[in-house]
């Protein structure tokens, strides 16, 4: 009750979040979350969008690495493109020095009860009953699960984190309450060469198939080390680690060109632009929510009207969060102005 806004790190969200979000609801609080777990983002919509919007709380989840690079990215692609952006494509490349990458098994936990609950996730969607975004420009064609970019040299994946469903959800909210232009999107990983990809394969295909039973969910959980090569440990990443990680997201949007009617013709202008930042889970992560936080309290008049729960490009669109990351280490920047 004496409280402006909660932090809540309290993953998996599945089984801990909802106590703090209903919490910080009864009790007028906002609250501010890292979490990278759709069924858990949505079903805290759908039971207190319209309590938090009644105490005039914000309820602002995926404000870590998931996904505010990606949401934040889509709207600062949007605004420095001169026209009406359509469709944007982000591709993310995670570098690392010879110590390599290390996570911590809580993000695998969420992972394994995610993948492993996807059909109440699309029962959940139904019962909030998601009004359809109309296809502005030309149709965003989808890319296979794997397949080689030029642009990168290396073969990408479908990136499964939450990013395309919490940019789904910030483009909704911005065509039906603000009318803006929906952007469709696209999400991908980078995974480097071919070697990459088969031992990539191997693994996401034994994942599949233990993550459908309850003894293979307890076997990805007690050895989390084991079937992820190495990256998820028990005991997470060491600083030498940390140190030496990095991540790009490469934005390649495209739209029309002011004057142009959408609606008619082809796409007639690209632009690419970057977020990047230093290491995603501990770093860039607590540097994500912390400046989310300070908006949240600072740029009031910036924010939504009513409170509610919203996806991070949904609350922060008009805020200043974007410069607030810029000076600290988490950078948006264009890389090749809008070309017709």
């Amino acid at each position: 009750r004496q409280t402006r806004v909660v932090l809540n790190c309290v993953g998996p969200y599945r089984f801990f979040g909802e106590p703090v979000v209903e919490a910080c609801v009864e009790n007028g609080a906002s609250c501010i979350d890292i979490s990278g777990e759709p069924q858990f983002l949505e079903g805290m919509y759908l039971k207190y969008n319209e309590k938090a919007a009644e105490k005039g709380v914000y309820i602002i989840g995926s404000c870590g690495f998931d996904s505010i690079p990606a949401d934040m990215g889509v709207l600062y692609t949007r605004d420095k493109l001169k026209g009406t952006l359509t469709a944007v494509e982000s591709f993310l490349s995670v570098k690392s020095g010879p110590e390599g990458v290390g996570v911590h098994d809580g993000t695998w936990k969420s992972a394994v009860y995610g993948i492993a609950d996807e059909a109440n996730l699309k029962k959940l969607r139904k019962q909030i009953g998601y009004a359809p975004v109309p296809v502005v420009g030309a149709k965003l064609k989808k890319r296979g699960l794997m397949f080689y970019s030029p642009e990168f040299k290396e073969y990408c994946l479908t990136f499964m984190g939450s990013d395309g469903s919490v940019v789904r959800r910030t483009q909704r909210y911005l065509h039906s309450e603000l009318q803006q232009t929906p952007v469709q999107y696209g999400a991908y990983v980078t995974v480097g060469g071919l070697g990459s990809v088969i031992k990539l394969m191997f693994l996401g295909m034994l994942f599949l198939i233990l993550v459908k039973f309850n003894f293979g969910r307890k076997l990805l959980t007690k050895y989390p080390e084991f079937f992820s090569a190495g990256y998820f440990t028990k005991k997470g990443p060491t600083q030498k680690q940390m140190d030496g990680t990095s991540f790009t997201m490469t934005f390649f949007g495209e739209g029309y060109s002011e004057g142009q009617d959408p609606q008619n013709g082809k796409p007639n202008v690209k632009i690419c632009t970057e977020v990047k930042g230093p290491e995603p889970g501990y770093i860039a992560t607590p540097i994500a929510m912390v400046q989310a936080a300070l908006s949240l309290l600072e740029d009031t008049a910036s924010l939504p009207k009513r409170g509610g729960v919203y996806s991070p490009g949904a609350a922060f669109s008009k805020t200043k969060l974007i410069d607030r990351l810029n000076k600290r280490g988490v950078e948006f920047s264009v890389i090749s102005k809008p070309e017709v």
